[in-house]
């Protein structure tokens, strides 16, 4: 591998993702902008590339096999290796979703994007995240998905859907898994909470910027070697699980 840093970020063409990626290039590194909408990842590629990013467009579906296969190739060829992976790319399955309402078939959608999607890149990108020096993998959760918050009664999540909030939960427990597994390999994988940001997720209804939002990202993406893993952060400090 080459010396400038590799990094892959899903999601990246918009929000907090693009933010991430920005931020990243800020720092010198080279920045994959994973994107399954074509025209918006080469709108994001191209201002990231006038701002000073070496940036490159990856086609991406993380709800689909061979679309992450063809990803993980490409960074291959491209860049020839990969040191952090930012698993960004979510989605809410839209409202209402109160338990005794929602859908199946919005629950299962939900969870193949933020849960089954993370495995499936995390995966993919293993091979080339074992030959960095230092491999990081960000998995962008929420506060609304810690176990401990849902259940205290003195605190007020606010109508948080429940597709949504489960996924968060479950992503969770698979970071955690990964961090025991991974541990040994010296890569560190943890959550982060980017906080109530506005994006089209919530109808930018949040009160941070995608700015603020990507801060804790670009936190855990450069954590050094004896930094944690396993963990749950926000800008504040830890998420309780």
């Amino acid at each position: 591998m080459s010396e400038q840093r590799i990094a892959l970020v899903t999601g990246a063409n918009k929000g907090i993702g693009y933010e991430i990626a920005a931020g990243l290039g800020a720092l010198g590194w080279r920045v994959g902008v994973g994107a399954r909408d074509g025209r918006r990842r080469d709108t994001a590629v191209e201002k990231l590339r006038a701002a000073g990013t070496d940036a490159f467009g990856v086609p991406l579906d993380v709800a689909d096999d061979a679309s992450v296969a063809a990803a993980a190739e490409l960074i291959a060829d491209r860049a020839g290796g990969l040191d952090v992976l930012v698993n960004n790319a979510a989605i809410t399955g839209g409202m209402p979703q109160t338990p005794a309402t929602v859908d199946p078939a919005t629950v299962r959608g939900v969870v193949e994007t933020n849960v089954i999607g993370v495995i499936r890149v995390t995966n993919a990108m293993l091979p080339l995240l074992r030959g960095s020096v230092s491999p990081r993998i960000v998995n962008m959760s929420s506060s609304v998905g810690s176990l401990t918050l849902q259940t205290d009664p003195g605190v007020d999540l606010g109508p948080v859907p429940a597709a949504y909030l489960a996924s968060k939960t479950f992503l969770n427990a698979v970071t955690v898994q990964y961090a025991k597994e991974l541990r040994d390999a010296g890569i560190l994988v943890n959550c982060g909470c980017p906080g109530f940001t506005a994006t089209d997720l919530n109808g930018f209804r949040g009160v941070r910027t995608a700015h603020q939002g990507a801060a804790i990202a670009l936190r855990l993406a450069t954590l050094p070697d004896d930094g944690p893993t396993g963990g749950f952060f926000d800008d504040g400090g830890t998420v309780p699980w």
